[in-house]
């Protein structure tokens, strides 16, 4: 009973080694392991911006320009004006009520909705409530080029 005991502990160590250990490499040399493959919100790194703050839970940096950024925007406020650019995005209200603007339409989001801008198409998001509007940006940022 007691080698059948140690040999579960064993397994089970081995296991949980191997789970901490492993390391995933893409095509392109790319080391993916938990540890870089999650990402904590941190306050130490939020980014203020005139309207409220930003945090990068992934950068254009990480992989191929795939970008996951969180903004939050006060009251009666938005980051920036309608604007357009080669990227498409998507938005996912988190807390707070939303004002959409797509190519001089509009229409409300609340939390749990979703809000898709084509590429090269005028759009916007601002905060329309009385309360922090947080939102998910979702946004592949061009390959960078060697200058």
């Amino acid at each position: 009973m007691k080698w059948i005991l140690f040999l579960f502990g064993l397994f089970t160590f081995s296991l949980g080694f191997a789970q901490t250990h492993t390391v995933i490499v893409d095509t392109a040399g790319k080391k993916f392991t938990i540890d870089n493959c999650v990402s904590h919100f941190n306050p130490a790194k939020v980014e203020s911006t005139a309207a409220g703050y930003q945090f990068w839970f992934v950068d254009k940096n990480f992989l191929d320009g795939r970008t996951l950024k969180m903004s939050v925007v006060k009251p009666h406020d938005a980051t920036h004006p309608p604007h357009k650019h080669i990227e498409d995005e998507f938005f996912f209200v988190l807390e707070g009520t939303a004002e959409f603007y797509l190519d001089g339409k509009t229409a409300v989001g609340t939390p749990y909705t979703s809000f898709y801008c084509p590429s090269n198409t005028m759009h916007g998001i601002r905060n329309i409530g009385d309360t922090m509007l947080k939102y998910l940006v979702i946004k592949k940022y061009p390959a960078q080029t060697a200058n």
